[in-house]
């Protein structure tokens, strides 16, 4: 069993102008930086093996500050990404949050699809398990990495998943478990 710890990147400078960055390589805003100095303080305590980040810069930095002085491995993946928006990248969010439910299978104009995420990610996952199988890790990501990671982890269908208001929380920490039996199982409903 994997146990995964998420977290989203601290805030970007789109984020504080209401865009959606997609795979826009957008850097942190002044307080997206303090944000993950505060995040360091909640992850201080717990014991971690690995941290993987989008290779997005507002996650490689989130990631950064974060673990700065812990001596982890710092690996950065691709399929982390946020969705790729296509034609819609840094479009308002409202605007592109109301195509969600349309892009469940079809994806964004020149972009992603959700299920095209949830297979990069569930790819991530599989290679992850084989090599953390017992350990714990971290994932600092965006939110389609998210929706990706609760498809993998629970029991929601990705129209649930995209139909499920944004948590966003005090202390951004979520908590997950994996095991090579669920990620086989969800796969089979995946690819019905």
């Amino acid at each position: 069993m994997l146990t995964l710890f998420y977290s989203p990147h601290m805030t970007s400078i789109d984020n504080e102008t209401g865009r959606a960055s997609g795979h826009a390589d957008v850097p942190l805003s002044e307080a997206g930086q303090q944000r993950a100095q505060e995040l360091a303080g909640h992850y201080a305590t717990k014991t971690l093996d690995a941290v993987f980040y989008s290779d997005l810069q507002r996650a490689s930095a989130t990631a950064h500050i974060v673990f700065a002085g812990r001596n982890l491995p710092l690996v950065p993946d691709a399929r982390l990404r946020e969705y790729d928006y296509g034609d819609m990248t840094q479009y308002p969010v409202a605007q592109v949050e109301e195509e969600f439910s349309r892009r469940i299978i079809e994806p964004f104009p020149r972009g992603e699809s959700l299920l095209m995420v949830v297979q990069r990610v569930g790819a991530f996952l599989r290679d992850v398990l084989q090599q953390y199988d017992g350990k714990t890790i971290v994932v600092i990501g965006h939110r389609a990495t998210r929706y990706g990671i609760e498809y993998w982890c629970g029991k929601a269908s990705l129209e649930e998943i995209v139909r499920t208001p944004w948590e966003w929380r005090e202390v951004p920490i979520w908590r997950y478990e994996l095991g090579v039996q669920n990620l086989e199982r969800r796969f089979s409903i995946l690819t019905k």
